[in-house]
């Protein structure tokens, strides 16, 4: 294994760019990272038609591409059961799965552009304490029906106007003297973070309704149960383009992982990079948590997985964790569904059951000689 993988770190900061030894280096981890997207890229289509096709009632996968190809290319192949398939398949099941892919997609680059702008492998979406500001919102409108009479839309509304306060919040807590800081990201975040779940555990407090402190409790521990076509349009667009832009901006990530003084002298401005690469990953974890609630340990957890396989340059990392992410958190939903059907588990405790020990293997093998 590449002494660089598991480190947030880029390969170019190790070693003579300009050398032969070096190109090959690059050459060879260019197709070891084309292999991971395509091996990954392939499991994730082969997952989204298995995913749809498990729960309390089982649908094979063939029913499921019938139906599928039906809806998108107009293709006929009707079944004995495709009036009832076809609503569970195309009405329930399908938004569903391709939220989680969305959503475990922007969790998984998330965490990966947190961890190199904090420059702590222990960050995820919910330091930011947008986590927290959304919940708020949605808390308020579960409780208090602020915002209720748009429905699903004022649910989801309110907790990104949440997730936005918050990002409002940790800017003017983290600039001092217009600048802004590793220690100052993590000290505002994690403040921000605290006065908010105190304020929603407040709304639940103060609340009278046992149904709607019950829904807000599943609410903060995540889940894709309220997925619809509708819901879905909004985060792609928003996840899509974070995307783009932190794979574009990849080697301004590679300098500032390295620090701030390496950074300027590679002509990259730390702060101001910082402050609207942080905008950006707050627009799309808002988006996110607006729709699935907080799920932790996604964020946390992938980022680690995916330099694990490529390396630590962000070029090849954020197409690798975004694929990685949103695997894991459709099978998470399965998983979540499926074992005590047909009740449902939050999401939040099945990925934090399968995270938790999962860092903890990672922490121990591969950086324990850096403590």
């Amino acid at each position: 294994m590449d002494s660089t993988r598991g480190s947030l770190l880029p390969e170019k900061a190790v070693g003579d760019p300009g050398s032969d030894t070096d190109d090959l280096d690059h050459a060879r981890r260019r197709r070891h990272t084309f292999v991971w997207v395509g091996l990954l890229s392939l499991a994730l289509l082969a997952t989204v038609p298995v995913a749809v096709g498990l729960g309390p009632v089982g649908i094979q996968s063939g029913t499921v591409a019938r139906i599928v190809g039906e809806h998108l290319f107009g293709l006929s192949g009707k079944s004995a059961m495709s009036e009832s398939a076809e609503t569970i398949v195309w009405l329930v099941r399908m938004p569903r799965v391709l939220l989680g892919v969305v959503v475990g997609a922007g969790l998984g680059v998330s965490g990966v552009a947190l961890q190199a702008l904090v420059r702590n492998p222990l960050a995820d979406p919910h330091l930011l304490g947008v986590t927290s500001g959304a919940s708020t919102g949605a808390a308020a409108t579960i409780l208090f029906g602020i915002g209720g009479a748009m429905g699903a839309a004022g649910l989801t509304g309110s907790a990104f106007a949440g997730g936005a306060v918050a990002t409002v919040l940790l800017f003017v807590l983290a600039r001092v003297s217009g600048r802004i800081t590793s220690i100052r990201l993590l000290l505002a975040g994690v403040t921000i973070g605290y006065v908010l779940s105190a304020a929603t555990s407040f709304l639940i407090f103060v609340s009278d309704t046992p149904d709607g402190a019950r829904a807000v409790l599943f609410w903060l521990l995540g889940s894709l149960a309220r997925a619809q076509w509708s819901s879905i349009g909004v985060v792609v667009v928003i996840v899509l383009a974070s995307f783009v832009l932190l794979v574009l901006w990849a080697r301004r990530f590679d300098a500032l992982a390295v620090g701030d003084e390496s950074a300027r002298t590679l002509g990259v401005a730390p702060d101001r990079f910082r402050v609207l690469s942080l905008a950006l990953v707050a627009l799309c974890v808002g988006a996110v948590v607006a729709v699935a609630g907080g799920i932790g340990f996604v964020g946390l957890v992938v980022p680690h997985v995916a330099r694990l396989c490529v390396g630590g340059a962000h070029r090849r990392v954020y197409p690798v964790a975004a694929l990685i992410g949103a695997i894991f958190l459709v099978w998470a939903d399965v998983f979540a569904r499926v074992a005590f059907a047909p009740r449902e588990l939050p999401l939040g405790i099945v990925t934090a059951v399968v995270g938790a020990p999962f860092l903890a293997v990672l922490v121990r093998r591969f950086y324990v000689a850096t403590v």
